[in-house]
């Protein structure tokens, strides 16, 4: 399912025009101005999965938060907003299919690592509600002060949990990370990822491109990734810009670069795994 069909960045010469010099001397950063203007074309026509591949400073999660900003996509954590992010994004255009569905968001590093720690408060019994539960334990047993010390450590744990339920989830980082996204990413609608690939294990990221394969095919979602993940670069039918090339173009996941260091670097010690 296409939701959003293209997007389209302002030129350096639409920049130029809409945002004069005397402005620009003004402030020490015009962000998001001037970071995405080297970019030829500036369309870029979306697939059920889109990928937008760079290295660091290529811009392309300055893409995710400009697109997710045009269709008042819902979002988490905040982002850093410059003084002139919306002006930047007024003179963005995009082409939509009918009403996104509300389950539509942009999902971000930020969110997963905000997700991790919330649920580690609960875990580490930091969390006001378990302390409230720490509490009405000791008051409703009549504890010593000795004894509510060892029941913070064991007994109230057990019985927080009980209270709780499937609230507290004891998880590792990768399985937090991975919850994190089946948990918001439902069906149909359109989700933008921001490097997915952080805090999750080879193994995770397979399983997690196998989600969003799932999800694309049969459940009417469409994806826009930024990432430079092997795994999800492998995802099949995906168009992926590279955002390191000047002009921006389409290319296959076997011609990126950071994929080719990888097979180089397993090719040079192919040895290795046959036992030699």
């Amino acid at each position: 399912m296409l939701y959003l069909r293209s997007f389209t960045f302002p030129s350096q010469e639409r920049e130029s025009f809409n945002f004069h010099g005397a402005r620009r001397q003004c402030y020490n950063t015009v962000y998001p101005f001037g970071v995405l203007c080297r970019f030829d074309p500036t369309l870029l026509t979306m697939d059920a999965v889109t990928i937008l591949y760079g290295g660091n400073g290529s811009g392309k999660s300055t893409m995710l938060n400009v697109m997710a900003d045009k269709l008042a996509l819902t979002r988490d954590a905040r982002y850093n907003r410059s003084t002139f992010f919306e002006e930047y994004v007024a003179l963005c255009d995009a082409e939509v299919q009918g009403n996104l569905p509300p389950e539509s968001r942009i999902i971000t590093s930020d969110d997963v690592f905000d997700y991790m720690l919330n649920l580690r408060a609960l875990n580490e019994g930091i969390d006001a509600q378990r302390e409230d539960m720490f509490r009405q334990y000791a008051a409703d047993r009549q504890v010593t002060q000795a004894f509510r010390t060892m029941a913070r450590r064991s007994t109230q744990s057990a019985y927080v949990r009980k209270q709780m339920g499937g609230n507290i989830r004891e998880q590792s980082n990768g399985e937090s990370a991975m919850f994190c996204f089946t948990s918001r990413i439902g069906d149909g609608g359109l989700y933008l990822l921001d490097e997915p690939e952080n805090s999750l294990s080879p193994e995770r990221q397979l399983e997690l491109m196998q989600f969003l394969e799932d999800s694309a095919r049969f459940y009417g979602c469409q994806f826009i990734i930024a990432t430079h993940s092997p795994f999800l670069l492998a995802m099949r039918g995906a168009r992926i810009y590279d955002l390191d090339a000047d002009p921006v173009v389409r290319r296959k996941w076997t011609e990126l670069p950071a994929v080719r260091t990888y097979f180089d670097f397993f090719a040079s010690h192919a040895d290795d795994f046959r036992g030699e």
